[in-house]
């Protein structure tokens, strides 16, 4: 019995895991706004009573989308925070942070949509900001470890304007073709290091 019941919450997870995967390409394709639960439905293999039992509307697919960015990212950031000391070059730290920017936004283009949060309605507005506090407090992190002496509000601050630049130059980055790509990278990696120093 307990064997039967593991299995069915295993399949459980996986399902919630396929509607969260199809509500990702749905997100990218059509933005939160216009996505309906029957076009993740459609998407995931699913009927929409089988999404229903798991969503019952798209704020509840746009929740189960930022807990997932939320623990993918902070394990993200756990394992990066761990690697910084005070020896670390600002280069080296700027260089994989962007890298991984680039690297996350071709493979979860709806996070990076959430983010923008261009979309209206205050829950999608309240999901995004939640996704910049969290990332700047992140890259706050980072900096205080390499840079003990630096207080904690010149931290966030920092933080803050950090995403702001990446979240500028990420859509000229993603649409370039990849020479200018390369080029707008470079150049990205540049600016920061420069404001970091």
């Amino acid at each position: 019995m307990a064997e039967r019941t593991v299995r069915r919450q295993a399949r459980g997870l996986k399902r919630m895991a396929e509607i969260l995967d199809a509500a990702e390409l749905v997100i990218a394709e059509v933005g939160y706004p216009e996505m309906t639960t029957n076009q993740v439905a459609a998407r995931a293999g699913v009927s929409p009573g089988s999404l229903y039992q798991f969503f019952r509307n798209k704020e509840e697919i746009l929740d189960g989308l930022v807990a997932r960015y939320t623990v993918d990212r902070q394990e993200f950031w756990a394992a990066r925070l761990a690697a910084v000391t005070p020896e670390i070059p600002i280069e080296a730290l700027v260089g994989q942070l962007v890298d991984e920017s680039v690297r996350f936004k071709s493979t979860s283009p709806a996070y990076w949509s959430l983010l923008y949060g261009t979309a209206t309605g205050d829950r999608l507005a309240a999901a995004s900001q939640r996704l910049h506090e969290d990332i700047a407090g992140h890259i706050a992190d980072l900096l205080r470890r390499r840079s003990p002496d630096l207080t904690e509000e010149r931290a966030r601050l920092m933080g803050t304007m950090v995403l702001a630049m990446v979240k500028a130059v990420m859509p000229m980055i993603t649409t370039s073709a990849p020479e200018r790509s390369a080029e707008l990278v470079d150049e990205l990696k540049h600016l920061l290091v420069r404001y970091l120093s």
